[in-house]
């Protein structure tokens, strides 16, 4: 579905605010009520609720990078604002961008503004999967939107304007 390109605008930050609040939010409940060294099991040990403070990426890998992971978001956030955002013209692509800006802003919240301090941030990770990386909200924004750009792309083969490319075999 293509249309006017501020109503895509639109679409993209209000997903980005909603999902920015649901990040903080959840994570300001798994500061308030998870014990680091008591982590909750769910669903028969399929999710398991445990608090942890990262400094560093996915599954704590550059902690000693948090300044450069804080610049790295900061950057990804203007690209993303200013150069994907504007050309966007199709639901898809804008439900893929505003999901993306919410996981780059919730974790950027983090890194800016918690202890130890600006720019040294740790991200609140507190949901974790069985043999996989303890996560949050905002990483599961950013997962969802990779998984849209990967089928806009590759399946639909639709553009950022909204128009279908035409497949080799047809």
């Amino acid at each position: 579905m293509t249309g006017s390109p501020r109503k895509f605008r639109l679409l993209a930050v209000g997903i980005a605010a909603a999902g920015i609040v649901l990040d903080q939010a959840t994570k300001a409940l798994a500061i308030a009520r998870l014990d680091p060294a008591q982590p909750i099991e769910l669903l028969g040990g399929l999710l398991t609720l445990r608090l942890i403070r990262n400094p560093g990426a996915a599954f704590s890998m550059g902690e000693e990078f948090t300044v450069v992971l804080t610049c790295i978001a900061i950057a990804a956030l203007a690209g993303v604002s200013g150069w994907l955002l504007p050309k966007v013209r199709h639901i898809g692509w804008a439900v893929a961008t505003g999901c993306l800006l919410a996981g780059i802003v919730g974790n950027l919240i983090d890194r800016l503004f918690r202890e130890p301090g600006p720019f040294h941030g740790h991200v609140i990770d507190f949901l974790q999967l069985p043999h996989f990386a303890i996560f949050n909200v905002a990483d599961m924004f950013i997962t969802a939107a990779a998984v849209l750009v990967i089928w806009l792309s590759l399946i639909t083969q639709v553009t950022l304007a909204g128009v279908r490319l035409k497949r080799a075999d047809g």
